[in-house]
């Protein structure tokens, strides 16, 4: 059964089964799951035709509902898990299809039973999925699944926490919405606890995920300094050096590598990487790895090399390891040398910069990328005497990768060649830095090669600008834009060296194609290629046929669409929280071709003029309109830039028309000089019979030179292998000379070694004999002091004796000076009594002297007030007199 049957068997089982959720229909279901399964599919799955969306837009609905049974659940998620590795199905399971949000719901909904096969499954196939991928924060379940892994990462489940951490790792790697989601919960410290008790997990790949996760959180906050400080670092290098070398698996290695990876962003890791003491050995390890035959392990070693190389001394270390000729060694035979050679990492690189397309993209590319540094530490350090031997054979297995792509090839192995391209070009232009490397380059490479790729990129490139604009198109012409570019910065450097280089590159910067490359780089957002374009410029610019109006007119262009697509995406911005359920009501919006996007766009102004309100009941039929206004402006953009275009294209054929005369004037002159040629081709076929004759002559004398040749060819054969065994010979009697001068040498060393010990043997005689006397000496003196030890210990008696008299009355000294003590401590706390009271008076005694002090001053205050107050009593008294006086008088009068 073929695919599109399958695929269409199993599109009428989902929907079966969606309208009748039987077990029958559910077994149906799973039969045909299992059918497609055992399909090579991938390609057709993926290759966004509208049977296989459907199948697979199907399948997420039936996996997603909580409803399913978990035996149909886990095969439709067996059936998409085959696909999580290959990075174009992985793409698309993450924006078209949101199969990560569908695990998280399913996760989700099973939470409650974490040690259900199901969810195993789910955090397995989400773990693959996620590896290398940023996760949309937005996306449905996110929070709860980030819950669920913070909660279950102490699960007495091994292969549970395994996974939990896994797929933390990947999420929390490069995102910082979740990073901030995860430091924002309240069980953070007991999550950070946890992560720390699993530094000290046996299983290796339990620590490098935990130290991954606490990488990516804590690294420049003060629990990260303090994990990845100066005395702990060591430990993790050479952890991660260890996972690398013997590793523990693939998936280990991999999250070992990049845990490294990012440590060397923090310059402050990275200076203490150039001081470990164990580094030269680790990475001649590391490169030893190159020869491995896995292409995903190779491929992962050299993006740790590509990183390694970021830091400058790590970059030269590097590079003496690897383009450092090899040491001289004796071997018996040429066959072995060579196999000694095979070993070395630089020819491992050949072997992966020469891998085929169809197989993993980063491997050529990291080996391409890693020479490419490394050469350029050789030039700035002098390297590259040591490196010509080497470039003479990379360059011969390089240059085979720029020849000129085939048409008919498809569109994912085209860009395949064209990204490869590109970046051997970039290292053929790092080796021009170099005078004797240009010198090496010039002579192997050809101006056919570049001129064929040149010509075969513009004329595709014209056919995708032709064509229908979609996003792929455009990805694939800036690639091939890009590649244009760079040979012809290439062509540029050897155009002195080589005539025919020049002239070839002269005629392609006039053609008007490369009009196109031009524009889009010139015009694009990265330096380097803006940079590129200008140089190219400046050399096609004084040209008489360079299509300059041509170019200003499409940049003019590309500039005024990007200046109305920024200006519509900025307009749009603030209204899209208020609009956001609008693209949940039509999500096939934006995927419409603009004849149908128009014509949904009158209608549904219609139906809002009309006053039709079905799904928007709780939105202003103000911002409805804005949304869509801004839709007409940005398809007006679009009609203003196809304008333009045309108008270009208008000038390209008046041009064209110009060229058309040209041509025929120069096909008049053509036909004229093939009438010459004409006569000219009679006397040459006259002169081809008599040469003819003279060749078949030859040809007798070649057939003669080849027999005497075949038979010294056999002669030089047997003289060849007599040279093989001379030098085996040779080899065999230098190193039986060798073992002949070690053994002589160190007989002599033995005998030298014997006449010194004769002479100290002769030496302990005579010192023992001096030895034996003065022992008898000292044993006549021992008895002598035996006698004198025994009068002394009589003495040491008698004096033990008066001893102990003396500690008895000494102890009834010191009860008695106790006594006295304790009545000196008694008195002493009877003084300070006395002491304090008597402190205590003369601080009384102070303050009364004190207020006798003040009483006396308020004393003579109040006598000198009573004195005034006499004075002004007497005053008083004597002005009443009078006023009486007076007052009496007044009566009188009245």
């Amino acid at each position: 059964m073929d695919v599109s049957t399958c695929l269409k068997s199993l599109l009428l089982a989902i929907r079966q089964y969606r309208n009748n959720r039987s077990a029958l229909n559910a077994s149906q279901l799973q039969k045909h799951i299992e059918d497609v399964s055992g399909l090579k599919c991938g390609g057709v799955l993926f290759s966004g035709q509208v049977l296989p969306s459907e199948c697979l837009s199907g399948l997420m609905e039936v996996a997603g509902d909580p409803n399913t049974s978990h035996a149909l659940t886990g095969s439709i998620i067996s059936l998409l898990a085959q696909f999580a590795s290959d990075g174009e199905a992985k793409e698309a399971l993450h924006s078209s299809y949101n199969f990560t949000g569908t695990l998280a719901s399913i996760i989700h909904c099973n939470r409650s039973t974490p040690e259900e096969p199901l969810v195993l499954q789910c955090l397995n196939v989400l773990q693959r999925l996620t590896y290398s991928v940023r996760t949309q924060h937005c996306a449905s379940h996110i929070h709860e699944l980030i819950s669920f892994l913070m909660q279950h990462v102490q699960s007495s489940n091994d292969d549970i926490v395994k996974a939990c951490l896994g797929l933390m790792a990947n999420l929390c790697r490069h995102d910082i919405s979740v990073q901030s989601h995860i430091k924002s919960q309240s069980n953070v410290k007991a999550f950070y606890r946890a992560l720390i008790n699993f530094l000290g997990h046996n299983c290796l790949t339990v620590v490098v995920f935990a130290l991954s996760i606490l990488s990516s959180l804590t690294l420049n906050e003060e629990v990260g300094q303090k994990l990845f400080n100066a005395k702990n670092i060591h430990q993790t290098f050479q952890l991660i050096f260890n996972i690398t070398v013997n590793g523990d698996g693939t998936l280990t290695r991999n999250y070992a590598v990049d845990l490294l990876v990012d440590l060397l962003k923090n310059p402050k890791i990275a200076d203490y990487l150039t001081k470990y003491k164990h580094l030269s050995v680790c990475l001649s390890e590391v490169l030893g790895l190159l020869h491995n035959k896995d292409p995903d392990t190779a491929s992962k070693v050299m993006e740790l090399l590509v990183s390694l190389c970021s830091v400058p001394v790590l970059r030269k270390l590097i590079c003496e390891t690897v383009l450092r000729p090899p040491a001289p060694r004796l071997q018996p035979a040429t066959r072995k040398g060579v196999q000694a050679r095979g070993s070395e990492p630089s020819l491992a690189l050949v072997h992966w910069v020469t891998s085929p397309l169809d197989g993993p993209e980063q491997c050529y590319m990291q080996a391409l990328s890693l020479l490419t540094e490394l050469f350029e530490e050789a030039i700035d350090s002098s390297l590259c005497s040591s490196a010509q031997s080497f470039v003479e054979l990379l360059l011969q297995e390089v240059l085979v990768l720029l020849q000129s792509p085939d048409s008919t090839e498809g569109e994912q192995l085209l860009k395949k060649r064209c990204l490869r391209a590109g970046r051997v070009v970039d290292f053929l232009l790092v080796l021009c830095g170099d005078d004797a490397l240009r010198m090496l380059v010039s002579q192997r490479l050809s101006p056919e090669v570049c001129v064929s790729q040149v010509e075969l990129l513009l004329s595709y490139s014209q056919d995708l600008s032709g064509s229908t604009c979609t996003t792929s198109n455009y990805q694939l012409s800036q690639v091939c834009s890009k590649v244009v570019l760079k040979t012809l910065e290439l062509m540029s450097h050897f155009r002195q060296q080589m005539p025919d280089m020049e002239a070839s590159f002269y005629r392609i910067l006039q053609d008007q194609r490369i009009v196109t490359p031009l524009s889009l780089t010139m015009t694009s957002n990265c330096r380097e290629n803006v940079q590129v374009a200008l140089r190219i410029l400046f050399e096609a610019a004084p040209l008489p046929d360079f299509p300059s109006v041509i170019l200003g007119d499409s940049i003019a262009a590309n500039n005024a669409y990007r200046q109305k697509d920024s200006e519509l995406s900025i307009r749009s911005s603030p209204a899209s929280e208020d609009v956001s359920f609008v693209g949940k009501s039509f999500p096939m919006m934006h995927a419409e071709p603009s004849g149908s996007t128009c014509q949904s766009i009158d209608s549904l102004i219609e139906k809002l003029q009309n006053g039709v309100e079905e799904k928007v009941k709780d939105v202003h039929m103000s911002e409805i309109i804005d949304v869509y206004e801004q839709k007409l402006s940005a398809l007006a953009c679009k009609e203003s830039r196809l304008q333009d275009l045309l108008e270009a294209k208008a000038l390209a054929l008046s041009q064209a028309d110009r060229l058309i005369a040209q041509y025929r004037c120069q096909r008049a002159q053509a036909e004229a000089e093939a009438r010459k040629l004409a006569s000219l081709l009679k006397d040459t076929e006259r002169k081809k019979e008599n040469l003819q004759t003279e060749l078949n002559d030859h040809l007798l004398e070649v057939e003669r030179l080849k027999s005497d040749s075949q038979q010294l060819l056999e002669h030089n054969g047997r003289l060849q292998e007599v040279a093989d065994q001379h030098q085996e010979l040779k080899g065999t009697y230098n190193q039986l000379l060798s073992r002949y001068d070690k053994s002589e040498g160190m007989l002599k060393e033995l005998q030298a070694a014997h006449i010194s010990l004769t002479q100290q043997a002769e030496g302990l005689r005579k010192t023992n004999e001096g030895l034996k006397l003065q022992q008898e000496r000292t044993l006549a003196e021992v008895a002598e002091k035996e006698q004198q030890i025994k009068c002394l210990k009589k003495d040491v008696l008698e004096k033990e004796r008066k001893i102990t008299g003396l500690e008895n009355d000494v102890r009834r000294q010191e009860e008695q000076i106790h006594e006295m003590e304790e009545n000196i401590s008694i008195l002493r706390k009877e003084l300070n009594k006395t002491e304090q009271a008597r402190k205590d008076t003369s601080i009384k005694a102070s303050s009364l002297e004190l207020q006798k002090s003040q009483l006396e001053a308020k004393l003579e205050k109040m006598e000198e007030e009573l004195s005034k107050h006499t004075h002004m009593i007497a005053m008083i008294h004597s002005l009443s007199s009078g006023k009486l006086k007076g007052d009496a008088t007044a009566n009188l009068s009245l």
